[in-house]
């Protein structure tokens, strides 16, 4: 059942068009000096003014720019050091049949690292890439979706993985005009889905995940089981949205060794 929260939510979305993908580009250069150390310190930065945002989207904004943000980033060690391999990810929100949606993939079970975990799309930023070039190309490459179809509205802190040393920077964006999406490539990616933010947030899909040593928060949507990384910036969103629901923590899955 669809919560109080995640109704009504069809108002039309004032920015509209197309995107102009090089403005990100050229007006929001990365943050160095004292502005990186800021979002070290669990800060997010606005690309756009969260009033040019769809009705639904504007409370997630305006509490992910008032930081410091709620969840994963206040539990993540946030680490400085040169030599960490600088990666993006996109959080994709759009308004879908059963109201606002994340788009997520399922890495392919023959992949090097993290294989078969549910993810949003993303990777490692190539030469002269920024957090949020990164993130759209990696969105295209893994989902074909239309980059100019798309627009960054968030920066969110970097977070520092000590078990795989990369620094991950999410970039909360808007889908505005949403188009098919698919696993482009299999050898990389298994699915792709829309995932409502209505089922994250049902405490039926609710589940504490163990992984060896690791136990965390998961989800349990669309085939997949979300859990780490991925799980804990959806525990994060579903609180700046103020979606999160109450849920049985006494609820544990175990995972197989070959799940990491």
């Amino acid at each position: 059942t669809t919560s109080p929260e995640l109704t009504g939510m069809n108002a039309p979305d004032p920015a509209g068009g197309a995107t102009n993908i090089a403005r990100w580009r050229r007006d929001v250069p990365e943050p160095d000096g004292d502005e990186l150390e800021e979002q070290l310190d669990g800060r997010a930065r606005g690309l756009v003014d969260p009033g040019q945002a769809p009705q639904w989207l504007r409370p997630v904004l305006n509490r992910a720019l008032q930081g410091p943000l709620p969840g994963l980033i206040l539990r993540t060690a946030l680490k400085k050091q040169s030599g960490n391999r600088q990666s993006a990810v996109l959080m994709l929100l759009a308004e879908g049949e059963s109201g606002p949606d994340i788009l997520l993939t399922q890495r392919a079970s023959g992949m090097r690292t993290h294989s078969g975990q549910p993810a949003c799309p993303g990777g490692t930023l190539d030469p002269g890439e920024d957090s949020v070039m990164a993130a759209l190309r990696e969105g295209e490459e893994e989902t074909g979706l239309v980059q100019s179809s798309v627009t960054p509205m968030v920066l969110m802190p970097r977070l520092y993985l000590p078990a795989s040393e990369f620094v991950i920077q999410p970039v909360l964006a808007h889908w505005h005009t949403p188009g098919p999406v698919r696993a482009v490539s299999p050898a990389e990616t298994a699915s792709v889905a829309r995932v409502p933010i209505a089922d994250l947030a049902s405490p039926d899909n609710r589940v504490q995940v163990r992984f060896r040593s690791y136990v965390g928060a998961g989800f349990q949507v669309a085939g997949m089981t979300v859990w780490g990384f991925t799980a804990a910036l959806l525990d994060s969103l579903l609180d700046l949205g103020e979606w999160a629901q109450p849920w049985d923590h006494s609820r544990v899955i175990d995972l197989p060794a070959s799940a990491g």
